[in-house]
């Protein structure tokens, strides 16, 4: 299995407030995902490497400012996922490093990005494996800024909505997916 935590050493400070935030939410994403996949052993997912990118998933976060949850980067919150995967591909992670870049929301597309002038490269930004598609989808079950219990499925479609139909129409079906 792969070190993760020696990865997270690289770029964040053990013991650091955002450390221990980046670390609980991320063992959080990756429980539920277990969870998910326990239930659904018929879509012979990657259990290994969904741990492993659950708990990289959000290494990006660092360069971005978001003072409530200790980043005190320069970039927008919604780069966090393209930075990520920036960060794994220098270090040779490519599949690891497609799962930061396509969990943000519920999946970014290209006219997502452009109609919204989100600053992020013009490209789809949408989780396409099933591993993916995992990571994204678990991770909304969950709050940075508080670390609590999963949010309610009402609260999540909820969220969703705001960002509109498309990402709505995406996160459930993610939810048709994994809710079996």
């Amino acid at each position: 299995m792969l070190d993760y935590i020696k990865i997270l050493d690289k770029y964040y400070t053990r013991g650091s407030e955002l450390y221990n935030l980046l670390i609980a939410h991320s063992q959080q994403v990756a429980n539920f995902a277990m969870d998910i996949i326990e239930r659904n052993s018929n879509l012979c997912i990657d259990r290994d490497f969904v741990y492993e990118a659950a708990m990289l998933h959000d290494i990006g976060i660092f360069k971005c400012h978001a003072p409530s949850i200790f980043c005190t980067g320069n970039m927008p919150y919604i780069c966090h996922g393209y930075i990520g995967r920036e960060l794994l591909e220098a270090e040779g992670l490519h599949r690891h490093a497609l799962v930061c870049e396509h969990h943000t929301g519920s999946g970014l597309s290209l006219d997502d990005i452009v109609t919204q002038c989100l600053p992020l490269p013009h490209r789809d930004m949408l989780p396409t494996t099933i591993e993916e598609k995992l990571v994204c989808y678990a991770d909304k079950f969950f709050s940075k800024s508080r670390i609590e219990p999963a949010k309610s499925i009402e609260q999540v479609q909820a969220e969703m909505a705001r960002f509109g139909t498309q990402s709505l129409n995406r996160f459930t079906a993610l939810h048709t997916l994994f809710s079996s």
